[in-house]
């Protein structure tokens, strides 16, 4: 038996080697040449091959020209995958797919490996085209980028308001003159340009060596800067280009914000969207729609020759890879160039902070939003925060109305009126025949602030924040599609307070925009719901596309505890809309403004009749205070808001300006 297990022993063994002999001819070296492949792979990924083994070159070498050929890309690296290796004996070859993510473009490509067998170890002949097709020796690659063109701003009736314009850009190129030449060129043309000399120079200093160094656009001809006295100035240059641009410097400037290139914080706060010599939008719509209007820039990827060894011709470039730009979104605005600029020239002349608004109250279209030069590029047509006076009884006489008065019910005006100690009065010059019982009619048309504040008792702060609300105002605006202050009005108040806000004082806020949405609901007989941007969703979301609802103190960033109820929304606890009666009640009242009352200048105007509610704003602890002066109106189907801070009574300083608005606006 034992002899019997010896010879089963035996056999087994002899199997078990013929079962071995054909593995061992099956292993003709894929596995080693598969895992070098990988490790190549891995290596080209991380931009690092100093740990490999090549031919033709050592890995030193071939480690430096990796890093040197890509330098041009910036800090990203590739993605590298080995794909099927075809071995034939000794010698292998795989193809390397390579991919590549610049600044969320792709470009993908393929190259190809060859390696060789020495002893049981695999090396990779060196050669340039492994990194990249047909690249060749001492070729480096580059990115350059193509500016997509930036989206026009258009008008009503799709009007060009901001599209590319020719522009001179001024500016020093390094490459035209010699190192120690540059900084006394920046201060010379700094000087000529009007730019501070010492931070220019340094400006100058720390771009790179080929860099232009940008100093000023010009729109159009500048008698001080004329190309000879640029040019006069070593390594100066004037550059032909184009700009997104308005019609004039001034054009709407707060509303539509302005162009140029990047701040070091703006690319920081952008998160890589922005780059070093990008341009942006800064305030207005331009901000607010940037990534709309920037579009995707296009990149190329370019090799740069290397110079001939003998100094002749100078180093060609080829392009690589191109990936074109996307073109920005069109933005669709409901802005009529001629009003516009109509209310812009209007408001020329005016010291203070000002503004002139004007709509559509059939539409909601925001036809002019105008902020005059005292408002120093803020926008304060449409978020200028002010007691709005004496325009607010129209909210107001909503109020009465719906607690059953007419226009011909009797109100009793007096010269003063005392509440908890705090004496009121009516504004200076208010007519001796308006003085005692009166229509309320008639105290609208005067502005009797005794009659109003008298009413006080029979008019709760919660009915006046609910007949803002009814009237378009103190909400929020989903349909404008630009930032906007549309009003505050307490729903609670008491004693002095609620009787300031019966004359729109005390906490009561507006905007322009507001006050001229305020008159449009009147001449609509219903809420009039503004509207500025016509596709504001076009080419992806923006964080501000709706309207903002902010109150609660005269600044821009003031916080905003009113109501949210929109103008289109159903009939709520917070505001009631306007219906047509309401509406025809007031538009009554607002013509004996005209007729009988303080705007009695507007009668002149052409056209359709005019409605008007004049206003005088108090604030401020000075004795006599400063006022706002306020004046809106309806004509046809036009609203508009005229506004000056500071600027005295609304019918003296505000009417004028009203007045020669509507009659040139024809």
């Amino acid at each position: 038996m034992a002899r019997v297990g010896k010879t089963k022993n035996i056999v087994i063994g002899l199997v078990t080697l013929m079962l071995a002999a054909p593995l061992a001819a099956c292993d003709d070296g894929r596995g080693g040449a598969e895992a070098a492949a990988k490790q190549l792979a891995s290596a080209l990924s991380a931009l690092d091959v100093g740990s490999l083994a090549f031919e033709g070159t050592d890995a030193a070498a071939a480690n430096q020209q990796l890093k040197e050929t890509f330098e041009g890309l910036g800090d990203v690296k590739p993605a590298v995958q080995s794909g099927e290796l075809t071995l034939d004996g000794s010698t292998a070859s795989v193809p390397l797919n390579f991919t590549w993510d610049l600044g969320g473009t792709k470009w993908e490509y393929s190259s190809q490996a060859d390696l060789v067998k020495s002893g049981s170890d695999w090396a990779t002949k060196w050669n340039p085209a492994l990194l990249a097709p047909r690249l060749e020796e001492g070729e480096k690659l580059s990115l350059r980028s193509m500016e997509a063109p930036r989206g026009q701003i258009l008008g009503a009736g799709d009007a060009p308001i901001v599209q590319e314009r020719a522009v001179l850009r001024v500016g020093l190129d390094k490459t035209k003159v010699a190192a120690e030449q540059a900084e006394a060129s920046a201060r010379a043309l700094a000087a000529l340009l009007g730019l501070d000399p010492e931070a220019y120079a340094q400006q100058t200093k720390a771009s790179g060596a080929e860099a232009f160094v940008e100093g000023i656009v010009l729109r159009g001809y500048t008698p001080e800067i004329t190309a000879d006295k640029v040019l006069a100035i070593p390594g100066a240059v004037a550059l032909n280009d184009t700009m997104a641009l308005a019609p004039t410097r001034t054009f709407a400037r707060p509303l539509l914000g302005s162009v140029g290139l990047a701040s070091a914080e703006q690319i920081e706060k952008s998160n890589g969207t922005l780059q070093d010599g990008d341009s942006t939008g800064t305030g207005g719509l331009q901000q607010q729609y940037d990534s709309q209007l920037r579009g995707k820039d296009g990149v190329q990827v370019v090799t740069k020759m290397p110079e001939a060894a003998d100094g002749s011709g100078s180093p060609g470039t080829k392009i690589v890879f191109e990936a074109p730009p996307t073109p920005g979104v069109t933005l669709k605005t409901t802005l009529d160039l001629n009003l516009q600029q109509l209310a812009e020239d209007t408001l020329a002349g005016v010291g203070p902070a000002s503004a002139i608004v004007a709509l559509r109250p059939s539409s909601g279209a925001v036809l002019a939003a105008a902020s005059g030069p005292g408002s120093n590029g803020y926008n304060t047509a449409m978020l200028g925060q002010y007691a709005p006076g004496s325009t607010f009884k129209m909210v107001d006489s909503l109020a009465m109305i719906r607690n059953g008065m007419t226009a011909d019910s009797t109100v009793q005006c007096t010269p003063t009126i005392n509440v908890d100690g705090r004496s009121f009065r009516n504004a200076p010059g208010y007519p001796e025949s308006s003085i005692g019982a009166v229509t309320l009619r008639d105290a609208f048309a005067h502005s009797c602030n005794t009659a109003f504040i008298a009413a006080r008792d029979q008019v709760t702060q919660q009915q006046l924040e609910s007949a803002a609300v009814s009237m378009g105002v103190a909400v929020e605006a989903p349909l404008l599609g630009a930032s906007a202050f549309l009003g505050s009005v307490p729903g609670e108040a008491n004693g002095t307070e609620h009787a300031a806000s019966m004359i729109g004082q005390g906490k009561v806020l507006m905007s322009p925009l507001a006050a001229a949405i305020m008159a449009g609901s009147v001449a609509k007989g219903a809420p009039v719901s503004s509207q500025l941007v016509l596709n504001p969703d076009d080419g992806g979301s923006t964080d501000a596309a709706t309207g903002t609802l902010a109150a609660g103190a005269p600044s821009p960033s003031a916080p905003a505890p009113s109501s949210t109820v929109t103008p289109e929304a159903p009939a709520t606890a917070a505001g009631t809309p306007i219906t047509a009666e309401e509406a025809a009640a007031l538009s009554d009242m607002m013509r004996a403004v005209v007729t009988s009352g303080h705007a009695g200048f507007l009668a002149a105007v052409p056209g359709a009749p005019v409605g008007a509610k004049t206003g005088t704003a108090e604030f401020g602890s000075d004795n006599p205070p400063k006022t706002h002066a306020w004046i809106v109106a309806v004509h046809g189907d036009l609203a508009v808001a005229v506004f000056v801070e500071e600027g005295g009574l609304g019918a003296e300083v505000s009417g004028p300006l009203l007045q020669k608005f509507l009659t040139a606006a024809g």
